[in-house]
Protein backbone atom coordinates (compact mmCIF):
# COMPACT_ATOMS: atom_id res chain seq x y z
CA UNK A 1 0.00 0.00 0.00
CA UNK A 2 0.82 3.80 0.28
CA UNK A 3 3.02 4.09 3.31
CA UNK A 4 4.20 1.87 6.35
CA UNK A 5 1.65 4.16 8.28
CA UNK A 6 -1.09 2.84 6.40
CA UNK A 7 0.35 -0.93 7.45
CA UNK A 8 0.75 -0.09 10.88
CA UNK A 9 -2.92 1.20 11.03
CA UNK A 10 -4.60 -1.90 9.01
CA UNK A 11 -2.11 -4.41 11.72
CA UNK A 12 -3.86 -2.66 14.60
CA UNK A 13 -7.49 -2.80 12.94
CA UNK A 14 -6.56 -6.82 12.57
CA UNK A 15 -5.57 -7.44 15.90
CA UNK A 16 -8.62 -5.23 17.45
CA UNK A 17 -10.99 -6.84 15.50
CA UNK A 18 -9.87 -10.21 16.64
CA UNK A 19 -10.45 -9.76 19.96
CA UNK A 20 -13.52 -7.98 19.37
CA UNK A 21 -15.12 -11.31 17.63
CA UNK A 22 -14.53 -12.90 21.38
CA UNK A 23 -16.12 -9.81 22.97
CA UNK A 24 -18.97 -9.61 20.73
CA UNK A 25 -20.35 -6.31 18.84
CA UNK A 26 -18.08 -3.62 19.95
CA UNK A 27 -19.49 -0.14 21.33
CA UNK A 28 -20.84 2.84 19.48
CA UNK A 29 -18.00 5.08 18.33
CA UNK A 30 -17.28 7.94 19.77
CA UNK A 31 -16.94 11.05 17.24
CA UNK A 32 -13.42 11.78 17.94
CA UNK A 33 -12.42 8.02 17.19
CA UNK A 34 -14.09 8.12 14.00
CA UNK A 35 -12.69 11.22 12.77
CA UNK A 36 -9.64 10.02 13.64
CA UNK A 37 -10.06 6.96 11.93
CA UNK A 38 -11.37 8.80 8.57
CA UNK A 39 -8.91 11.46 8.61
CA UNK A 40 -6.08 8.79 8.16
CA UNK A 41 -8.03 7.05 5.67
CA UNK A 42 -8.86 10.21 3.51
CA UNK A 43 -5.53 11.21 3.45
CA UNK A 44 -4.78 7.74 2.23
CA UNK A 45 -7.77 8.28 -0.44
CA UNK A 46 -5.66 11.50 -1.57
CA UNK A 47 -2.47 9.34 -1.81
CA UNK A 48 -4.64 6.83 -4.23
CA UNK A 49 -5.83 9.64 -6.44
CA UNK A 50 -2.49 10.89 -7.39
CA UNK A 51 -1.10 7.24 -7.95
CA UNK A 52 -4.64 7.15 -10.50
CA UNK A 53 -3.69 10.07 -12.28
CA UNK A 54 0.38 9.61 -12.76
CA UNK A 55 -0.54 6.30 -13.72
CA UNK A 56 -4.38 6.48 -15.85
CA UNK A 57 -5.61 3.84 -13.71
CA UNK A 58 -9.52 3.24 -14.22
CA UNK A 59 -11.14 2.74 -11.22
CA UNK A 60 -15.25 1.70 -11.14
CA UNK A 61 -16.78 1.35 -7.49
CA UNK A 62 -20.48 -0.19 -7.76
CA UNK A 63 -22.34 0.33 -4.44
CA UNK A 64 -25.76 -1.73 -4.55
CA UNK A 65 -27.36 -2.59 -1.48
CA UNK A 66 -30.54 -2.30 0.71
CA UNK A 67 -32.51 0.76 0.86
CA UNK A 68 -31.29 3.07 3.91
CA UNK A 69 -27.88 0.80 3.96
CA UNK A 70 -26.33 4.01 3.90
CA UNK A 71 -24.58 4.18 0.19
CA UNK A 72 -25.08 7.85 0.06
CA UNK A 73 -23.60 8.68 3.15
CA UNK A 74 -20.72 6.09 2.62
CA UNK A 75 -19.70 8.00 -0.99
CA UNK A 76 -19.91 11.56 0.07
CA UNK A 77 -17.47 10.10 2.85
CA UNK A 78 -15.10 8.86 0.38
CA UNK A 79 -15.53 12.01 -1.91
CA UNK A 80 -15.54 15.01 0.82
CA UNK A 81 -11.45 15.49 0.46
CA UNK A 82 -10.49 14.59 -2.97
CA UNK A 83 -11.12 15.74 -6.70
CA UNK A 84 -14.41 15.98 -8.46
CA UNK A 85 -12.10 16.19 -11.55
CA UNK A 86 -10.63 12.44 -10.43
CA UNK A 87 -13.62 11.27 -8.46
CA UNK A 88 -16.79 11.59 -10.31
CA UNK A 89 -20.22 9.87 -9.09
CA UNK A 90 -23.32 8.46 -10.78
CA UNK A 91 -26.64 8.16 -10.23
CA UNK A 92 -28.47 7.79 -13.09
CA UNK A 93 -32.53 9.07 -13.08
CA UNK A 94 -35.15 7.04 -14.41
CA UNK A 95 -34.62 5.96 -18.25
CA UNK A 96 -36.29 8.43 -20.66
CA UNK A 97 -38.36 6.90 -23.66
CA UNK A 98 -35.15 6.99 -25.57
CA UNK A 99 -33.23 5.03 -23.58
CA UNK A 100 -35.59 2.04 -22.53
CA UNK A 101 -35.33 1.40 -26.39
CA UNK A 102 -31.88 0.55 -25.93
CA UNK A 103 -29.63 -2.27 -25.04
CA UNK A 104 -29.94 -2.02 -21.80
CA UNK A 105 -26.75 -1.66 -20.44
CA UNK A 106 -25.77 0.88 -23.11
CA UNK A 107 -26.81 3.86 -21.30
CA UNK A 108 -24.19 3.04 -18.20
CA UNK A 109 -21.29 2.26 -20.82
CA UNK A 110 -20.62 6.34 -21.70
CA UNK A 111 -19.90 6.60 -17.79
CA UNK A 112 -16.86 3.99 -17.55
CA UNK A 113 -13.75 5.71 -16.45
CA UNK A 114 -11.27 6.87 -18.86
CA UNK A 115 -8.02 6.62 -17.74
CA UNK A 116 -6.68 8.67 -14.68
CA UNK A 117 -11.06 8.51 -13.15
CA UNK A 118 -12.68 6.96 -10.69
CA UNK A 119 -16.40 6.00 -11.01
CA UNK A 120 -18.57 5.78 -8.24
CA UNK A 121 -22.09 3.89 -9.40
CA UNK A 122 -24.83 5.30 -6.98
CA UNK A 123 -26.83 2.25 -8.15
CA UNK A 124 -26.14 0.91 -10.88
CA UNK A 125 -26.58 -1.73 -14.26
CA UNK A 126 -27.63 -4.22 -11.19
CA UNK A 127 -31.30 -2.53 -11.30
CA UNK A 128 -32.29 -4.68 -13.25
CA UNK A 129 -31.36 -7.42 -11.07
CA UNK A 130 -32.88 -5.57 -7.76
CA UNK A 131 -35.39 -2.69 -7.69
CA UNK A 132 -36.62 -3.64 -11.21
CA UNK A 133 -37.69 -6.99 -11.09
CA UNK A 134 -39.07 -6.51 -7.65
CA UNK A 135 -40.73 -3.49 -8.15
CA UNK A 136 -42.32 -4.86 -11.52
CA UNK A 137 -40.46 -2.59 -13.74
CA UNK A 138 -38.93 -5.68 -16.06
CA UNK A 139 -39.86 -8.60 -16.75
CA UNK A 140 -38.35 -12.01 -15.30
CA UNK A 141 -37.03 -12.71 -18.95
CA UNK A 142 -35.35 -9.44 -18.83
CA UNK A 143 -33.60 -9.96 -15.68
CA UNK A 144 -32.29 -13.74 -16.44
CA UNK A 145 -31.19 -12.18 -19.73
CA UNK A 146 -29.11 -9.96 -17.85
CA UNK A 147 -27.70 -12.20 -15.49
CA UNK A 148 -26.61 -14.31 -18.35
CA UNK A 149 -24.94 -11.06 -20.08
CA UNK A 150 -23.21 -9.33 -17.26
CA UNK A 151 -20.32 -11.86 -15.97
CA UNK A 152 -18.97 -11.11 -19.63
CA UNK A 153 -19.65 -7.58 -19.98
CA UNK A 154 -18.14 -7.13 -16.84
CA UNK A 155 -15.23 -9.20 -17.90
CA UNK A 156 -14.93 -7.24 -21.21
CA UNK A 157 -14.28 -4.28 -18.73
CA UNK A 158 -11.34 -5.90 -16.94
CA UNK A 159 -10.12 -7.13 -19.78
CA UNK A 160 -10.28 -3.59 -20.73
CA UNK A 161 -8.14 -2.17 -17.71
CA UNK A 162 -10.58 -1.49 -15.58
CA UNK A 163 -10.78 -2.31 -11.71
CA UNK A 164 -14.05 -3.53 -11.18
CA UNK A 165 -14.87 -3.16 -6.77
CA UNK A 166 -18.64 -4.13 -6.21
CA UNK A 167 -20.05 -3.56 -3.01
CA UNK A 168 -23.50 -4.31 -1.08
CA UNK A 169 -24.27 -2.49 2.14
CA UNK A 170 -26.29 -4.70 4.28
CA UNK A 171 -28.71 -3.65 6.85
CA UNK A 172 -30.58 -5.86 9.14
CA UNK A 173 -34.83 -5.43 9.04
CA UNK A 174 -35.26 -3.62 12.51
CA UNK A 175 -32.18 -1.33 11.38
CA UNK A 176 -33.87 -0.37 8.59
CA UNK A 177 -37.19 0.55 10.22
CA UNK A 178 -35.45 2.74 12.91
CA UNK A 179 -33.72 4.70 9.52
CA UNK A 180 -36.84 5.03 7.56
CA UNK A 181 -39.02 6.21 11.18
CA UNK A 182 -36.28 8.78 11.40
CA UNK A 183 -36.79 10.16 8.24
CA UNK A 184 -40.44 11.26 8.57
CA UNK A 185 -40.23 13.57 11.33
CA UNK A 186 -36.45 14.97 10.48
CA UNK A 187 -36.53 17.95 7.75
CA UNK A 188 -33.16 17.22 6.53
CA UNK A 189 -33.61 13.78 5.86
CA UNK A 190 -38.30 13.60 4.25
CA UNK A 191 -36.46 14.16 0.96
CA UNK A 192 -34.61 10.89 1.35
CA UNK A 193 -38.11 9.39 2.15
CA UNK A 194 -39.75 8.10 -1.58
CA UNK A 195 -42.67 6.67 -2.82
CA UNK A 196 -40.66 3.45 -3.96
CA UNK A 197 -38.81 3.25 -0.07
CA UNK A 198 -42.43 3.20 1.05
CA UNK A 199 -43.68 0.39 -1.49
CA UNK A 200 -40.29 -1.58 -1.29
CA UNK A 201 -40.17 -1.90 2.60
CA UNK A 202 -42.89 -4.38 2.66
CA UNK A 203 -40.94 -6.66 0.38
CA UNK A 204 -37.96 -7.12 2.28
CA UNK A 205 -37.76 -10.97 1.28
CA UNK A 206 -38.40 -9.98 -2.18
CA UNK A 207 -35.93 -7.98 -2.13
CA UNK A 208 -33.76 -10.83 -0.68
CA UNK A 209 -34.51 -13.32 -3.37
CA UNK A 210 -33.60 -10.99 -5.81
CA UNK A 211 -29.55 -10.13 -3.83
CA UNK A 212 -29.51 -14.04 -3.77
CA UNK A 213 -29.91 -14.56 -7.58
CA UNK A 214 -27.91 -11.62 -8.67
CA UNK A 215 -25.08 -12.98 -6.00
CA UNK A 216 -25.22 -16.18 -7.73
CA UNK A 217 -24.98 -14.93 -11.01
CA UNK A 218 -21.96 -12.37 -10.67
CA UNK A 219 -20.09 -13.04 -8.37
CA UNK A 220 -17.35 -13.68 -10.35
CA UNK A 221 -13.04 -14.31 -10.00
CA UNK A 222 -12.78 -11.07 -12.07
CA UNK A 223 -15.58 -9.06 -10.39
CA UNK A 224 -16.19 -10.57 -6.80
CA UNK A 225 -19.16 -8.80 -5.01
CA UNK A 226 -18.00 -7.31 -1.42
CA UNK A 227 -20.77 -7.26 1.27
CA UNK A 228 -20.70 -4.53 4.31
CA UNK A 229 -23.10 -4.81 7.45
CA UNK A 230 -23.70 -1.44 8.29
CA UNK A 231 -25.93 -1.43 11.09
CA UNK A 232 -23.29 0.59 12.65
CA UNK A 233 -22.94 3.53 10.23
CA UNK A 234 -19.55 5.35 11.40
CA UNK A 235 -18.21 1.22 11.58
CA UNK A 236 -19.75 0.40 7.97
CA UNK A 237 -17.96 3.66 6.00
CA UNK A 238 -14.34 3.17 7.96
CA UNK A 239 -14.65 -0.61 6.77
CA UNK A 240 -15.72 -0.39 3.24
CA UNK A 241 -13.17 2.63 2.59
CA UNK A 242 -10.47 0.56 4.23
CA UNK A 243 -11.59 -2.44 1.97
CA UNK A 244 -11.85 -0.41 -1.19
CA UNK A 245 -7.62 0.80 -0.55
CA UNK A 246 -6.80 -2.25 0.07
CA UNK A 247 -7.93 -3.90 -3.28
CA UNK A 248 -6.07 -0.65 -5.12
CA UNK A 249 -2.85 -1.42 -5.69
CA UNK A 250 -1.99 2.33 -5.42
CA UNK A 251 1.59 3.25 -4.03
CA UNK A 252 2.66 7.06 -3.21
CA UNK A 253 3.70 9.48 -5.33
CA UNK A 254 6.25 11.38 -5.52
CA UNK A 255 5.86 15.40 -5.06
CA UNK A 256 8.26 18.09 -5.19
CA UNK A 257 8.74 20.23 -1.82
CA UNK A 258 5.97 23.28 -2.10
CA UNK A 259 6.99 26.46 -1.64
CA UNK A 260 4.31 29.34 -1.60
CA UNK A 261 5.90 32.09 -4.19
CA UNK A 262 6.28 35.68 -3.18
CA UNK A 263 3.12 38.10 -3.68
CA UNK A 264 3.37 40.29 -5.87
CA UNK A 265 3.86 44.29 -4.63
CA UNK A 266 1.12 46.51 -4.45
CA UNK A 267 2.93 49.61 -6.01
CA UNK A 268 -0.15 52.14 -6.69
CA UNK A 269 -3.03 49.71 -5.49
CA UNK A 270 -5.30 51.11 -3.08
CA UNK A 271 -8.67 49.56 -1.93
CA UNK A 272 -11.50 51.11 -3.80
CA UNK A 273 -14.22 53.09 -1.85
CA UNK A 274 -16.86 51.11 -3.21
CA UNK A 275 -20.43 50.25 -1.45
CA UNK A 276 -20.07 46.27 -1.37
CA UNK A 277 -22.97 45.11 -0.47
CA UNK A 278 -21.74 42.92 2.39
CA UNK A 279 -24.29 39.99 3.63
CA UNK A 280 -25.20 40.02 7.59
CA UNK A 281 -22.74 38.17 9.77
CA UNK A 282 -25.30 36.58 11.88
CA UNK A 283 -22.99 34.16 13.54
Amino acid sequence: MATKKKDKHERHHGEARSSQAEAGPPAKMKTKEYEREMRLLHGELVAMQEWVKATGAKICIVFEGRDTAGKGGTIKRITERVSPRVFRVVALPAPTERERSQMYLQRYVPHLPAGGEVVIFDRSWYNRAGVEPVMGFCTPDETERFLELVPGVEKAMADNGILLLKYWLEVSPAEQTRRLKSRINDPRKIWKLSDMDLKSYSRWYDYSRARDAMFAASDTAWAPWNVAHTDDKRRGRLNIISDLLSRIPYEQVKREKIVLPKRDKPKAYKDPKYPFKLIKERY
